[in-house]
């Protein structure tokens, strides 16, 4: 069965990897770029402090918590414990993938781009009221372009991108509820 999840995995990377060209993929080099996003986050974190006001550095402390968390998991201790090769690694694979942008590290499975995306865009999601769900729909749609970017550069294997996706999800969830926690020993009576 794990073979078959491999082959699987595999086929659908070429698949992704293939249908690539010069436009895309410099779309696909700045949709991974951490630092092409900085106006995104800042407009991200203008909306937080007008929403929460006070209650946003317990926040940005939780958000910062749950990709730090996300972030150390899968690259201190599941791309390790795990081995598996980055596509861009694999000799198997040398002649038949497209590398844009260099490989990176050696292990790829989870995929840190993609826990880091889905930590913030669950944690956001799960804090702002309902008004807000064009904006969660927004920041759920970058979490996927920025997976998809991983895929398409060659650098993961779209299993990475989804075991990277759980362990955001997982990480941006749970600092969620002790953000919800913690918020009323600090704000009771206010």
């Amino acid at each position: 069965m794990l073979q078959i999840l491999n082959d699987l995995d595999q086929v659908l990377f070429i698949w992704i990897n293939q249908s690539h060209s010069p436009f895309w993929d410099k779309v696909m080099v700045t949709a991974s770029d951490k630092f092409f996003w900085i106006p995104f986050y800042a407009a991200l974190l203008l909306l937080l402090v007008y929403h929460f006001k006070k209650k946003t550095y317990l926040l940005l402390v939780a958000i910062a918590l749950a990709i730090a968390a996300a972030d150390s998991f899968s690259s201190a201790f599941l791309k390790p414990f795990v081995a598996r090769l980055r596509p861009c690694h694999d000799a198997a694979l040398a002649n038949s993938i497209n590398i844009v942008d260099g490989c990176g590290g050696k292990f790829g499975f989870v995929s840190s781009h993609a826990a880091n995306s889905f930590a913030l865009a669950i944690i956001i999601a799960l804090v702002l009221p309902p008004k807000y769900n064009y904006l969660k729909l927004i920041l759920f749609f970058w979490a996927v372009i920025v997976s998809y970017s991983r895929v398409y550069l060659g650098v993961h294997y779209p299993g990475d991108v989804l075991g990277g996706a759980l362990l955001g999800l997982l990480t941006g969830s749970l600092a969620w509820y002790f953000f919800k926690l913690l918020l009323p020993r600090f704000y009771s009576g206010r």
